[in-house]
């Protein structure tokens, strides 16, 4: 018997030296000195208090504030998922009806049912069908003038593909109709520091939750809620503190202020800049191998490659990889998401380099030239709240044609539910659960 299963598996994967291109943006490098792990104290009378800052955590939340443009910024050691909570607990009283976009990650799903909140849904679109794709502001648009009890409007993005949408033009449509804009940044945190500010709080937006640990050197688990907008900042601590644990960590709160002064004051600003045209000599690597990549704007560090026409697909998409050296962010079958930050070193980008040009040529095939959603929308029955309370039973998805969903079906990566609680599976959502390996789904009794 193992007594220290986890401890020595990641002791087991550390001597792997696989390539790094998935979070956190540390990558595992000696930026995050050691002695961290000696600063794992508690709220003490010189330590200050997550909830009831007014000492040395209020001054970094200040620190942070400053360094994104906000008008208040807090800081989160429970994730991006505490950030997205309190984001949503913060505009329930503008309204409990909110427009989302279909991409949206399953924690927001549970804040719904928590919060008693109606979605009301906006599928984004893909040029090729290839990837999840943006939400177009003329979507956007049309929902509000629809349906002006719409409060607010929720967006991912950048997407899990690194796809963004159009966040000027959506914020300047929502402020005309009085809706709150909020965007879940969560691996958007370092679009502020490259060599064009892409941070939706730059562009309009009310409040952005954004993961830092996951493209910046901050430890897993440090987050911030930006919050832009004057009527928001008053209560956000305890809108924060109803879903937060009482025991933040320290250590990632150390990280994330010591990334803040990267940032502010040492060389991130310059080192994220420069990365940029590295990964641009990656994407081209792929793009001479005929390769396709999303199309429009997107994130500068992620790459993104559709490797099912060339051939390589399904279970065999991780297996290359890693053969190659590498740990990739993501495969879902058809494409490989990585993200690279200043701390993958040039030895990594070889690797990958190695790896993409060593592809087959892509096999020429057609793809849908006319804008098509990727993401299924079954007919909504019940709210969230009403679905994840109700009493359920676990059924076969071969048998679920007709039930209404208890839960969100899901795979983590990227955490994008395939079916939504109160929804009912028809047999077109049934096939895609099936395609994606889902064997049974909670469904109400």
């Amino acid at each position: 018997m193992n007594h220290t299963p986890i401890y020595s598996q990641l002791l087991k994967h550390h001597t792997f030296d696989r390539s790094s291109f998935h979070t956190p943006g540390h990558k595992c490098s000696d930026f995050l000195p050691p002695e961290l792990l000696k600063l794992d104290f508690t709220e003490l009378p010189d330590t200050d208090a997550l909830y009831e800052a007014n000492g040395i955590i209020a001054e970094t939340e200040k620190n942070l504030s400053q360094l994104f443009g906000t008008k208040r910024t807090l800081i989160s050691s429970g994730g991006c998922t505490l950030a997205i909570q309190t984001m949503l607990r913060l505009a329930l009283p503008f309204g409990r009806k909110m427009l989302f976009a279909r991409n949206v990650h399953r924690s927001a799903v549970n804040a719904m049912a928590l919060l008693d909140i109606t979605p009301v849904w906006v599928v984004p679109k893909s040029e090729n069908g290839l990837f999840t794709g943006t939400v177009s502001p003329t979507d956007i648009e049309a929902a509000l003038s629809n349906d002006d009890t719409i409060s607010a409007v929720y967006l991912t993005s950048p997407d899990y593909y690194g796809e963004i949408s159009d966040i000027k033009a959506i914020s300047e449509i929502c402020h005309r109709h009085n809706a709150l804009l909020m965007i879940d940044n969560a691996h958007g945190s370092h679009l502020a520091f490259g060599s064009r500010n892409l941070h939706p709080i730059s562009l309009g937006a009310d409040m952005t939750a954004c993961s830092l640990h996951k493209t910046l050197p901050v430890l897993t688990g440090g987050a911030v809620l930006n919050i832009n907008n004057d009527r928001l900042t008053d209560n956000a601590k305890d809108a924060m503190s109803l879903f937060g644990s009482t025991s933040p960590s320290y250590p990632i709160m150390a990280s994330i202020d010591l990334c803040c002064d990267y940032l502010q004051n040492g060389s991130g600003r310059q080192e994220y800049t420069a990365l940029e045209k590295r990964i641009a000599a990656v994407r081209k690597c792929a793009a001479d191998k005929g390769l396709i990549m999303p199309e429009g704007l997107c994130d500068p560090l992620r790459i993104c490659i559709n490797t099912s026409l060339a051939g390589l697909c399904g279970d065999k998409q991780e297996e290359y990889f890693q053969f190659h050296g590498i740990d990739c962010e993501f495969c879902d079958g058809e494409n490989v998401v990585l993200i690279g930050t200043p701390f993958n070193s040039e030895r990594d980008f070889v690797r990958l380099e190695t790896a993409i040009s060593s592809l087959p040529e892509r096999t020429i095939k057609e793809t849908n030239k006319v804008p098509a959603a990727k993401i299924p929308l079954p007919p909504q029955i019940l709210s969230p709240r009403k679905a994840m309370f109700a009493p359920f039973e676990t059924v076969a998805v071969r048998n679920a044609v007709g039930r209404i969903a208890a839960d969100t079906a899901c795979p983590c990566p990227p955490g994008i539910p395939m079916i939504m609680p109160g929804e009912r599976i028809d047999q077109k959502t049934a096939d895609f659960l099936s395609d994606c390996d889902f064997k049974t789904i909670k469904c109400i009794k």
